[in-house]
Order: structure tokens, then C-alpha cells, then sequence
């Protein structure tokens, strides 16, 4: 299959927006699927985890591959959780286009807009489908404009609804101007065109013109024929519209329930139509470290072999399965590849074509291609995997530090064992899932996005791997930072085994914006020290960022700038400078005002308009600052940055202001001094 026929789409969307329903029905349209799965009874082929069954939600995002009109689509089914929104930038990252779900009720909902967000970030091109047309309250018409304003897209509907909720039944295609509808009997297989019902034909004229007239602004032709009153020929205004799509100047979109198998086949023929193919796609930027320059790796066959790992999911039989984009060249079974990030070679044992969680075997994996390998032992998430020849690193994936920890202690010896072991695949899996000795405590603590996050990845220990583990209260994982800039001259010198180990560093340290991170720059000259040396000061100083300053915790927002770097090639060892570099780091940053620095979240609050006196005040008590409000039919969206230490078990006190009809999420924002 040529690059022109493979989709690499993702179907992203607030959690509970029906993504996974839509999933299940494109799988059942293209023949992958003799069933329908349902989320509601637990049997989705995509929540294949015992976790996903039994919340109901999707955690992982899964791959799975159809066929459609001859086009190969390979679909990422994205979790809708804000815990998991690394799970979605993952996927994001490797897409070539998307579908965003909405929910024909809801609207554009807050992790919808962080979603879009990212995808923007990606320059990923989109369709949309409005889903749950069937549900109570469902107004297609006010979703597009929300899309307009909350997420500042050209939404231009190629689909209008027949009726609403309960009188939903079917779609009117604006490019044919013919109702469509699905046969219940056969699941929607049947679709059966009609003409227009007299009632909707004036609202199919306004639509068709709006869609017409959001083409014409794109294209000179359409616009001639428009003004000169001929037929537009369809296939005109779809190729108009894809280039569109691509540029992400208009946003396509569909309609439908998938629930009631309504609308979920056009909604593919819109994925083959305007969604790109790989080669397509923008070229990758590349980065060559040795040469220190960036390459442009473009989507070829012919090209060097470049792909990078995106997800990685631990099989107790098969060991990790590295999911794979292929971006560039072949990948072959049986070959020795390296490891571009860890400078390593692996070897691929298998390669597989994942549907869900059943494996197909392949003997290759071409540019464009999405697959999973099988035999990589030392690969971690974000890795480039090519050849020496070659050895250009695909972009680094960014993800957030983890902001929420808890103590986990096994019950005995042997169950210590098999804890570290599960503790190591889960953070191969989940970059955002951390771990480690607490050296004050003796504690074992791992860290996460939030409660469920934890409590997932804890119920998966506990449950799935069967580890019997005590496990603590969920506490902040708080950072240190600076509140000023100071220098500092710092000398280490020590005789070990008779030999003398010296060291004289200078090192200036300054605060920088909340969310920099921290930064380590080197202006000290250093032409005539070792390479060696330099390494062994980076070391230290990295070390440093990781231990603290006063209170053991990370640091974040520092720059460190070594300014000198003393060498004497009598005395001078990296053990030395390390040593020293670490001990300067501390001096530096105590003297530039250590100040411990808590996680601010961004809250978003959804309630009944009649309590939101008492969200706004129990937000304002907890030290929440509430940014804005704004009404809804029924209920009123409050949006506020409160610290995560004062949101512990907020859901039962919203549940009881409220009479359970509050809803809440929250994402990390940035640090803050703790008040």
C-alpha cells in the first residue's frame, strides 16, 4: 500500500464525548469488528484494560488499524481524562490529522479546548463530529458556535441534522443535497438517500451557502462559477476543502449519533477525503547532535531508516511492546537498529499490526506506517530509532513533572521484588509516572498528574499485577526555587587513596519565569579542559537540580551559568569537579534566597446556576482565584487557579453544595511560593 493510501488519524475529545463509542463503530462499518462493543457494558475492543472496563473510561490510548474505500486508516483512540493528557500529547505527536468528537449537548468543554490546544501546538489538520445528536438538550447549531469562539476555528458543516434528542433521524448531505438515513435493522449498514423533507429545505439552502461561500473564499474557481450561476461540481469543492483542512483555515464538520449508528460513514469518507496522507504531512524537523544542526527529514521510502518510539505498553509474555512511527526509510524484521536517543543497538525481534490488543504479524514497517515492535530491551518513550549512518534525533517530547505523590510499601521481602519490577514497566509505559527511594524516610514514593492518575496506576499494582502493598495519603510534590541572583566562588580539594582531588568553580544562579524549567549555561572558556571535566560539572549541577536546595526537593525556574572552570592537570579530576559543582550549586542558591514552591492548578467548574455563590466561596476559601465565569443553559462554567494541597477531597464538598450536580477538573498550571 503507497503512502497516498495510510491515514494516521487520532480521535480526540472531552472525556465522555463518545470517542470510544465513534471508535467502535468505524470498526465495525470497515469489517474489523462482527460486533458492536459498547463502553457502557464494558466490552469495548479499545478499553481492552480491566481498568477502562470497569470505570468506563479510556486510559491508554490504543492503535488499531481498518480499512476503508482502500485506504489503510490507522486510528489512536485518545483518552478524554485531564489526568491523562500526556496519554493524548503522545499520540498527537505522531498523528498526521484528527477527529475531534464533540458532544452535541455539551459543547466545547474545557479538556476539549486543552486537546485542541495541543493539536494546534502540533499543527495536526481536523475534522469535526458532532455526536449525540439523540441525547436531551442536544442543538448542533450551538456547538458550531462554540467552536468559533472557544476555539477560534472556521467551522463549515459539510452535514445538517434531521431533528434533535428524541427526534433525531438522520443527516442532510450539503454536497448532495439528499437526506441520508440508517437502517436500524442492520446496525446503520443500509443507508437510503431521499430528498430533502420539505421542512428542512430552506435550512439546507442557508447551509449549502455557507458552505459554498467558505470554499469560494479559497478557491478563484468556485467563485467564478458561482457568480457565473453554474453547477459546482462536487469533487471541486472536496479537493478545495481538503487543502483547507491541511492549511487548518477551515474546520469540516459531520454530524451524527453513534450510539444509534447514525452518521459514522460519512464521518469516514471524510477521514480518506480530507485528512492527509503522510507524505503530505509538513517534513519532520530532525536534529543532528554531533554536527549540532537541525535536517528536515521528509516522508520517504527511499530515505535513511527514522522512526520514533511513541507509547510503550509492558506484555507479562511478550516484554515491551514499543509502538512505532515509521517517518522515513524501511524498517525490516530480524535487523540490528540503533537507538539514536540512548545510543544503543536493539534488535527487532517481530513487528506486529496491533487491533487493540490482538497482535498480526508483519515482515516490514514502511515510511508512514504505524506498528509495534517486539525485542527492544532498552527503549523508553520519545525514542528515535534509526541507523549510525544516520543518526539525526527526531524532536524530544516535552512532558509535565508529576505533581502528586503517595508512599507505597510492599508487605514483605519477596513482595519488594515484584513491586520494583511493575513500578519499572509502568514508568517505561507512562513518562509522567515517577518513582523513587525517599532518602529521609526510607519510604518508596511514586508521583502522578492527579488522584485518579495514581489511583489508577495504584488499583493496576494492587489488582491487575497482584502486588499486596500498603499505600499512603496522597501528598503535593512541591519544588524549590530562587528568589534572587547571586554568584558564588567555590573551591573543593580532598586526597583520596594518596592522590589529591582539586576543583574551583564559579557559578552565578538567577530566578527565571514560572515554567522555564531549570537551565544549565556554560560561559566559562573552555577550550583548553578536558571534555571529561565539562561533563563532570554538568553532572553535578544536574544532580543538584534533582536534590534540592533546603528542603530535598526538585528544583525548577533556576538558571545556573558556570562562569569559570579552574584546570590544573596535576590535581583536577571529574570526580573532584562534580563533587564541587554540587556543593557550589547549594552555596549559590542559598545565597540567591531559597523559597519552596507549591502546584497551582487550573480549576474548571461546572454547576446548576443556583449554587454558584457556594462554589465561588468554597473555591476563594481554599486560597483559589477565580479568573472568570461564564453562563451556560442550565449551569454556569468557573474558571480558577487554586493550589493542589487545598483541592484534596474537594469532590465531596462540591457533590454535597451542589446536590451532585457539580463537576470538576483540574490540570497543572505552574509553581508558585507556598502562602
Amino acid at each position: 500500500m503507497n503512502e497516498k493510501e495510510i491515514r494516521n488519524i487520532g480521535i480526540m475529545a472531552h472525556i465522555d464525548a463518545g470517542k470510544t463509542t465513534t471508535t467502535e463503530r468505524i470498526l465495525y462499518y470497515t469489517g474489523e469488528n462482527h460486533k458492536i462493543g459498547e463502553v457502557d457494558n464494558g466490552e469495548a475492543t479499545m478499553d481492552f484494560m480491566q481498568q477502562e472496563q470497569d470505570r468506563g473510561i479510556t486510559i491508554a490510548s490504543a492503535a488499531t488499524t481498518c480499512y476503508w474505500r482502500d485506504h489503510q486508516i490507522n486510528i489512536i483512540d485518545t483518552p478524554g481524562h485531564v489526568d491523562f493528557t500526556a496519554e493524548v500529547e503522545r499520540s498527537l505527536r505522531v498523528l498526521d490529522g484528527a477527529i475531534g468528537v464533540f458532544c452535541a449537548v455539551g459543547g466545547v468543554e474545557p479538556q476539549t479546548e486543552t486537546v485542541w490546544k495541543q493539536a494546534d501546538t502540533y499543527k495536526v489538520p481536523r475534522i469535526a463530529f458532532v455526536n449525540k445528536m439523540d441525547r436531551l438538550g442536544a442543538n448542533f447549531y450551538e456547538v458550531l458556535n462554540e467552536m468559533e469562539k472557544k476555539l477560534g476555528a472556521t467551522p463549515v458543516p459539510l452535514f445538517i441534522p434531521i431533528g434533535a434528542e428524541s427526534n433525531f433521524t438522520g443527516i442532510i448531505s450539503l454536497l448532495e443535497m439528499k437526506a441520508l438515513y440508517f437502517s436500524s435493522e442492520d446496525k446503520g449498514s443500509t443507508i437510503t438517500k431521499e430528498d430533502i423533507p420539505a421542512d428542512y429545505q430552506a435550512k439546507a439552502e442557508e447551509y449549502r451557502e455557507k458552505l459554498i461561500d467558505a470554499c469560494a473564499s479559497y478557491s478563484d474557481e468556485i467563485t467564478e462559477l458561482y457568480f457565473e450561476g453554474e453547477e459546482i461540481p462536487t469533487n471541486l469543492i472536496i479537493s478545495t476543502l481538503r487543502k483547507c483542512t491541511l492549511e487548518r483555515t477551515l474546520l469540516p464538520v459531520f454530524v451524527g449519533s453513534s450510539l444509534k449508528n447514525i452518521g459514522v460513514q460519512p464521518l469516514l469518507d471524510g477521514v480518506v477525503d480530507l485528512l492527509p496522507a503522510p507524505n503530505e504531512v509538513p517534513p519532520l524537523k530532525g536534529y543532528w547532535e554531533k554536527k549540532d544542526k537541525e535536517i528536515e527529514v521528509i516522508h520517504d521510502e527511499k530515505g535513511p531508516m527514522l522512526g520514533l518510539i511513541f507509547k510503550i505498553v509492558v506484555d507479562p509474555k511478550a516484554g515491551p511492546l514499543c509502538f512505532v512511527r515509521m517517518y522515513s526509510g524501511i524498517l525490516k524484521k530480524g535487523v540490528a537498529i540503533q537507538n539514536i536517543t540512548k545510543n544503543k543497538k536493539e534488535r527487532v525481534n517481530r513487528i506486529v499490526r496491533m487491533h487493540a490488543d490482538i497482535m498480526t504479524d508483519l515482515t516490514e514497517l514502511k515510511a508512514g506506517d504505524i506498528g509495534v515492535i517486539i525485542g527492544f530491551k532498552m527503549a523508553q518513550t520519545g525514542d528515535t530509532i534509526g541507523t549510525e549512518a544516520h543518526p539525526y534525533l527526531l524532536e524530544k517530547m516535552h512532558f509535565p513533572n508529576p505533581v502528586i505523590s503517595v508512599a507505597i510499601e510492599p508487605e514483605s521481602t519477596e513482595e519488594q521484588e515484584k513491586l520494583k519490577k511493575a513500578l519499572e514497566s509502568l514508568s517505561l509505559e507512562d513518562p509522567t509516572f515517577t518513582y523513587k527511594d525517599d532518602a529521609e524516610t526510607g519510604q518508596l514514593v511514586i508521583s502522578g498528574m492527579g488522584e485518579l492518575h495514581l489511583d489508577v496506576l495504584v488499583t493496576r499494582i494492587t489488582k491487575e499485577m497482584k502486588i499486596k502493598a500498603r499505600v499512603g495519603n496522597p501528598q503535593v510534590s512541591y519544588r524549590e526555587s530562587i528568589t534572587g541572583e547571586a554568584e558564588e566562588e567555590f573551591s573543593f580539594d580532598r586526597t583520596i587513596a594518596n592522590k589529591e582531588n582539586w576543583a574551583k568553580l564559579t557559578l552565578s544562579a538567577k530566578p527565571l519565569p514560572a515554567g522555564s524549567g531549570n537551565v544549565l549555561k556554560i560561559s566559562a572558556n573552555t577550550r583548553d579542559i578536558p571534555e571529561e571535566i565539562i561533563a563532570a560539572v554538568k553532572s553535578g549541577i544536574e544532580g543538584a537540580f534533582k536534590s534540592g536546595i533546603k528542603f530535598g526537593y526538585e528544583t525548577t525556574d533556576i538558571e545556573i551559568d558556570v562562569k569559570d572552570i579552574a584546570y590544573n592537570e596535576l590535581t583536577s579530576t571529574p570526580f573532584a569537579n562534580e563533587a564541587c559543582a554540587n556543593m557550589a550549586f547549594d552555596a549559590v542558591c542559598q545565597k540567591a534566597g531559597a523559597v519552596l514552591m507549591e502546584p497551582i492548578m487550573n480549576v474548571k467548574l461546572s454547576a446548576p446556576t443556583q449554587y454558584v455563590g457556594d462554589v465561588i466561596s468554597s473555591i476563594t476559601s481554599r486560597g483559589g482565584i477565580v479568573n472568570s465565569m461564564e453562563s451556560r443553559v442550565g449551569s454556569d462554567l468557573i474558571s480558577a487557579e487554586v493550589p493542589l494541597q487545598k483541592m484534596f477531597g474537594y469532590t465531596t464538598v462540591l457533590r454535597s453544595s451542589t446536590q451532585g450536580r457539580g463537576t470538576f477538573s483540574m490540570e497543572f498550571s505552574h509553581y508558585a511560593p507556598k502562602a
